[in-house]
């Protein structure tokens, strides 16, 4: 039997997912069909018969987005929500904007799945000259965070990630569950991806093979140590959910045309 539960949730499409652009800290708004999706997490979930205590999101509007619409269709609207940089999806540094499917057409499909997916491989940096430098570090919600502005990453592996959220998971999340609060994590891919790997002791070479489809929540279900009772559970049609999860995976492929 469970002490604990803990739903993680990539948040819903973004306009750059669909562009299938390497969106990472610029900030986006879901897409119409993200829309869509976090709405329906919300049904689901309502479904299964989830009440949250607490809500945790990063700082980008595509994971709060998801998260407001998400408690809205379940009827909890009123639920506290927490927001920091630190559940901020991994910055991509210099490839921010690229189009992933152009990258492997250009530099290799097995490049640019080391880029998205290894553990310790840590893109080229963002510099001030990259179009979307002013945009992301002008940003005044990064002004408020609890680093200062010369210490905010300009790349980062996903071992960077877990590395800048492990404070946060420790010091503010952890105590919110063992305190018998049920949460809902709002999150990115990335940010994510590195909790799981952290929570589930999931290998460096193995976390290359976990992929999260957007707007598809994630149960995991704790011991009184926080340590998982089995494999974390996709929640929903999981025949759909397969399809999510391939269509995730091609985007750092050259598509069939351009072979």
């Amino acid at each position: 039997m469970a002490k604990y539960k803990l739903v993680l949730l990539r948040h819903g499409e973004g306009a750059w997912n669909k562009e299938n652009r390497f969106c990472s800290w610029v900030d986006q708004k879901l897409s119409s069909d993200g829309v869509k999706e976090a709405r329906n997490c919300g049904k689901q979930l309502k479904a299964l018969g989830f009440e949250f205590d607490l809500v945790f999101t990063s700082v980008l509007t595509r994971s709060i987005q998801t998260a407001w619409l998400v408690l809205e269709e379940m009827g909890q609207e009123w639920v506290p929500i927490q927001s920091s940089w630190r559940l901020n999806e991994r910055h991509y540094g210099a490839l921010i904007g690229l189009n992933r499917a152009e990258m492997a057409l250009n530099h290799g499909e097995e490049q640019v799945k080391i880029w998205r997916r290894s553990y310790d491989v840590t893109p080229p940096p963002i510099t001030e000259s990259h179009p979307y430098y002013e945009e992301i570090y002008n940003d005044r919600r990064y002004k408020c965070s609890d680093v200062s502005w010369e210490d905010l990453p300009k790349a980062e592996s996903l071992k960077d990630v877990l590395d800048r959220l492990l404070p946060y998971w420790n010091e503010k999340i952890v105590p919110e569950l063992k305190s018998g609060k049920m949460i809902l994590i709002s999150a990115h891919g990335n940010s994510t991806r590195a909790l799981l790997k952290h929570v589930e002791g999931i290998s460096d070479e193995n976390i290359i093979n976990v992929t999260l489809p957007t707007g598809v929540p994630v149960l995991l279900e704790l011991d009184e140590n926080l340590r998982p009772l089995g494999p974390h559970q996709f929640l929903g049609d999981q025949e759909a959910i397969q399809a999510a999860i391939k269509k995730v995976e091609d985007q750092g492929k050259v598509k069939s045309t351009e072979k």
